[in-house]
Formats: structure tokens, sequence, C-alpha cells
């Protein structure tokens, strides 16, 4: 897996790769705007193509924009449904612009309305903007929920459907937030379980669907359905609960954001997240796949400590 985290783009669109790379990010996923506004300011040429250029400079190996708090596909209200929709339509315009490879997207939540009237609409929100970008090669990416309240989308059938209802699948995929999963009542922190995790996955949505991680230990316990970020290996997932997952080589070619709470220093957070992930990984050139991650089972983090991400504050 291609490990890395949402970096802030205060210092600029051009340096935000470089910043990523310098924690050691293989790759990012950034804010293209306030994720508590609408709409953005337009992003200028010459910072477009900054971001362009310090990407291929530094090597990443993937990079994405993650759509802001307000939009809901779901809506029942006529209002905020329009609003939803052309917000999407100028963020996909956005990361158009700035060359990155994915958009994750919470799809929304039915309000009330119940599942099938929320689901039915998420899919004619999709339908209706991808016809308004119908050249953009930017992958819209649903990420799952935790189930809380009436958001869609926490389970693998409900992401399906909505996936199988898109005119155009190749323009669509998934992210999964590993806080998502757990909290939605998924358990993977055994060999065994991981197994019939993805089993499931495969079987309910299918495993080539899955196109970003979003990579953060858990506050809650399993089936608690609250998204509650932890940074990785002080949560209730703990080590355990990444270990098959990043040895997987289904996710080889994938990259995982971490979305882990920030310190006051910068991201020293990170730095210790991702050393403690790659504490994980099979050695280079040993087998990969869960039986390389269950041979991991007593290895130790090797790393140590050195704007905010998506994930919501406890």
């Amino acid at each position: 897996m291609w490990l890395g985290a949402h970096i802030g783009t205060s210092d600029g669109l051009g340096e935000t790769p470089r910043l990523g790379r310098t924690i050691g990010c293989d790759a990012i996923q950034i804010f293209s705007k306030s994720p508590k506004m609408w709409a953005g300011p337009p992003i200028a040429d010459e910072a477009a193509d900054a971001f362009r250029a310090t990407v291929r400079e530094v090597g990443l190996k993937a990079t994405a924009v993650h759509h802001g708090y307000l939009v809901n596909l779901a809506s029942p209200k006529k209002v905020g449904l329009a609003r939803s929709r052309k917000a999407l339509v100028d963020e996909i315009q956005r990361a158009t612009k700035i060359g990155v490879d994915g958009l994750i997207l919470h799809p929304g939540a039915h309000m009330g309305e119940g599942p099938e009237a929320g689901l039915r609409r998420i899919i004619e929100s999709l339908n209706w903007v991808l016809e308004k970008e119908p050249k953009s090669p930017v992958r819209l990416l649903l990420e799952n929920a935790a189930g809380q309240g009436t958001a869609l989308c926490s389970t693998f059938p409900e992401l399906r459907t909505v996936l199988d209802g898109v005119s155009d699948r190749s323009r669509v995929g998934v992210a999964l937030d590993t806080c998502h999963l757990f909290a939605a009542g998924n358990e993977f922190r055994t060999r065994e379980s991981y197994e019939a995790f993805v089993d499931r996955l495969g079987s309910e949505l299918g495993i080539g669907e899955v196109r970003a991680f979003h990579l953060n230990d858990a506050k809650a316990d399993l089936g608690s359905h609250l998204d509650r970020h932890e940074n990785i290996g002080k949560g209730k997932l703990g080590l355990d609960g990444f270990r098959f997952l990043i040895n997987d080589a289904r996710w080889a070619n994938t990259p995982g954001y971490l979305e882990t709470p920030l310190s006051d220093d910068g991201y020293s957070a990170y730095v210790a997240d991702l050393a403690a992930l790659r504490g994980l990984l099979a050695p280079a050139g040993g087998p990969t796949g869960p039986s390389a991650a269950a041979a991991s089972l007593d290895a130790k983090p090797r790393g140590r400590r050195g704007d905010t991400p998506p994930g919501r504050p406890a």
C-alpha cells in the first residue's frame, strides 16, 4: 500500500506535495478549499501548475482531494440538494485543474426519508453531476460512513447499490475508512476475521471498486457507529487492525491516507503514525497478502515521532 496523509495547503499548493514527501508520504490528500464553504476562490493557473509540477518532482504515487462537509447528495430539501450538486461540480473542476487522481466525498444522509429514497437521490445526483462534467478524468470515490444517524453507505450493499446506479461506472469507486468500517461493525483485527472481512467485501461490493483507504484508528468500540479517529495503535483497532490490510498484495498499488489527530507541533503525529504502519510491513522482497501479515504479528513499530485532517474531532 502507498502510505500517505491529509496535508494542509497553507504554504501554497505548490509546496504541499513537497511537505507531504518530507514527512514520509508516498501519497497525499488535500482540501482544495475550506471544507466549510460551498465554493472556494478560483485556483490560479500558476498554483495549479506548481502543484502538478511538484507532484512529479517529488515522485508522489497518488493524490486526492477530499470534498467539504456541507455536501449531502441525498438531501430531501430542494435547496440543499441543488447546492450540494453545484458544489460537487465545482469541486470536480478544481480537482481536474490541479490534476489529482481521485475526489473523495461523503455520499450523504437521508434525513428521515429512509435509506431507499436517500440512495436513489445519491444515484440521481451523481449521474447529474457526471453529466455536467463529462470529460474530467478525476474519479469520484464514495467514502463509507460509520453508520451514525441517517448517514448512508455504511454497508457494502449500500455502496454497491449506488455504484450500480451510476451510468458510467468507470468514473466512480470507493474509499474505505478503517475507523468507519470498525464503527459500522466490521471486525478485521485477526487473521481469520480479516480474511472473512475481505471475502465479504469481494462478494458484496467488489475488491476492484476500492481505490483508496483512509487509515485511522478508532476511539470508540466495534459497532459503536461513532466517527472518532485516533492515532495508529492508540485506539480500539490497535496495531492489529492494520497488519493484514497494509500487507495485503491486493492493495499494493492503492493509496492509504492518514486522517489521524494532529498535535500542536505540526506533523509529528503523522510521522509517528507512518512509522508505526511501516513497522508492520513484511520485509522487502518477502511475501505479501494475509499470510505475510499473519507472519508479522509480533512485529514492532520501528519509527519514532518527528491543516486539520477531515476526521471529525472527538
